[in-house]
């Protein structure tokens, strides 16, 4: 009876150590998550605008892969979600938002810090809307942009710039636009896939990962950017085209804005068509005056040699009758 209470006691003991084991693995994810965060607010401070970037970019892998070991081995907990918003808070909010403001936005002064204040609270009222309906509401789709992606898409678009341009003074005012439309699409009703619920056996999603892993390592400064505006995009797309509302909204707006512009076109052509009549009509009157002016001459000239003749004829017939008396 020793023995075998001693055996279930060590098998006991291996069963705790196993889901130690288990349960630290996904952490420990999240803590490298949460460095790169840290590590890329010293870059930035220091001014390596590309490796604090790609620092994000990483972290966003190490953001993936810890919720997805959690759930393949069962080890999911209400500490490890918490602890997983904490680090994101810093990752993909705060880090991206330094070096926003460092990279671009300061040239801009109370608007880039206002811009930069906007996405960081966003992302926090983001995080805390997730966390609040993460067990009712966000399953296979997130309402709202997602942390990790609106913070990637900033600092693709860094590492795309400085890969395009090199210098960091053209084209802010791209950089300012991009952080208040993340900070909006966060905290908006847009409808964007999770990913989490992919069929790990599927052969055509091994093939897409496979294909995108490819495309992305060709040119890896642009293609992580292009990504990111595509699944902005494909999510603001989805989220217009489910709404007949909105797609009438829109259609309703485009025929206000053509018949506006077609009264416009149509105002020009008749004022222009006014505009030639009126001056045709001046170069009239002003050549009918031209030709009043020249035959009044000569009309006054006949009147005085038509008077001479009268005169004359007056004389000769007063001769006449002097000449017969």
């Amino acid at each position: 009876m020793k023995n075998r209470n001693h055996k279930k006691l060590r098998h006991r003991i291996k069963d705790v150590d196993m889901r130690r084991g288990i349960f630290l693995l996904p952490n420990i994810l999240t803590t490298a998550n949460l460095f790169c965060g840290f590590f890329s607010i010293i870059q930035s401070l220091k001014g390596n605008y590309a490796v604090a970037a790609w620092l994000v970019v990483l972290a966003i892998f190490f953001d993936m892969l810890d919720g997805r070991v959690a759930r393949m081995t069962g080890s999911s907990s209400d500490f490890g979600a918490e602890y997983d918003s904490l680090s994101d808070i810093v990752t993909f909010i705060v880090a991206p938002s330094v070096l926003s403001y460092l990279f671009g936005l300061k040239d801009f002064g109370k608007i880039g810090i206002a811009a930069g204040f906007l996405f960081l609270g966003c992302g926090a009222l983001r995080l805390a809307r997730f966390n609040v309906q993460s067990a009712h509401v966000e399953k296979n789709d997130f309402q709202g942009l997602p942390v990790p992606s609106a913070g990637g898409v900033i600092c693709t678009y860094i590492i795309f710039y400085l890969h395009v341009f090199g210098a960091p003074d053209k084209y802010p005012f791209i950089l300012v636009g991009l952080v208040i439309g993340m900070a909006l699409l966060m905290v908006s009703a847009v409808r964007y896939k999770s990913f989490k619920r992919i069929n790990r056996t599927s052969f055509v999603s091994l093939f897409l990962i496979i294909a995108l892993i490819v495309v992305m390592a060709i040119e890896p400064q642009i293609m992580f950017f292009a990504f990111g505006v595509v699944y902005v995009l494909i999510g603001l797309v989805g989220w217009v085209w489910k709404s007949p509302q909105r797609i009438r909204g829109i259609r309703d707006l485009w025929r206000h804005f053509y018949e506006a512009k077609h009264e416009d076109i149509v105002f020009e052509e008749e004022s222009e068509d006014d505009f030639m009549a009126e001056t045709t009509e001046d170069a009239v009157d002003e050549s009918s005056i031209e030709e009043a002016q020249i035959s009044l001459p000569i009309e006054e000239e006949k009147v005085v040699n038509g008077h001479e003749n009268v005169v004359n004829l007056h004389q000769k017939i007063k001769k006449e009758a002097i000449n017969k008396k």
